[in-house]
């Protein structure tokens, strides 16, 4: 018998610690493969929604946001990178590259959810960012990322060029942020169970135990 667990995995694709939070998670469902049947849905966050459309200097971004110096910047991009090599991932980016505005990537991984590739296209999107400095805003690098995973091009290209989905994206940021949520990633569990950060494999493998005593759906 396995439990069934319904995770919500609220994020950004342009967030380091998700990317490692995401990661971790996954690995630790593997390890826990004969126990849980996990249905991961992920639900949309904007860490710089008033973004232009031009992006801007990551250095100059986290300066002006957190007041961190350079230094603080890059001893943190540091210890991001080695995160992500403890799960696999190559975070590649330096002190020129840009944050950008993520909504229409969250309007493709809505889609992408309804086409059972959403989980495929944020790994997809992450990657085009982090590993190869991409664009999350831009049309035609969205519309290759989708294709790349399965998803139709044109369909993809005909939700960039209009507002498909923004409802719907708009109306589940503003369902999180009204739970509370204002950090990211926060993985919530059943709906009930919250973890926050990008945690490592083991500290999510002993939460989803815990909430596994706690009681779930056995099948």
């Amino acid at each position: 018998m396995s439990t069934a667990l319904k995770i919500d995995f609220v994020s950004d694709v342009s967030c380091p610690w998700c990317v490692v939070g995401l990661y971790g998670l996954t690995r630790a469902l593997d390890v826990l493969r004969d126990e849980v049947r996990a249905e991961i849905r992920f639900q949309p966050f904007e860490l710089n929604p008033k973004m232009g459309p031009d992006g801007q200097n990551i250095t100059e971004h986290i300066t002006e946001k957190y007041g961190s110096t350079p230094e603080q910047s890059q001893q943190n991009r540091e210890m991001i990178r080695a995160r992500g090599a403890e799960v696999g991932f190559a975070f590649r980016t330096d002190g020129n590259s840009r944050i950008y505005n993520t909504f229409d990537a969250h309007r493709l991984l809505f889609w992408a959810g309804l086409e059972g590739l959403q989980l495929q296209l944020k790994e997809a999107l992450f990657k085009a960012y982090f590993s190869d400095g991409g664009n999350p805003s831009d049309h035609t690098q969205l519309a290759q990322i989708a294709e790349s995973v399965g998803l139709d091009r044109l369909r993809a290209e005909g939700i960039l060029n209009s507002d498909e989905f923004t409802q719907e994206v708009r109306a589940e940021e503003q369902l999180w942020l009204s739970r509370g949520v204002n950090s990211v990633p926060t993985v919530v569990f059943n709906g009930q169970y919250a973890v926050t950060g990008g945690q490592p494999v083991d500290s999510f493998v002993t939460a989803i135990r815990q909430i596994m005593a706690k009681g779930g759906t056995v099948n």
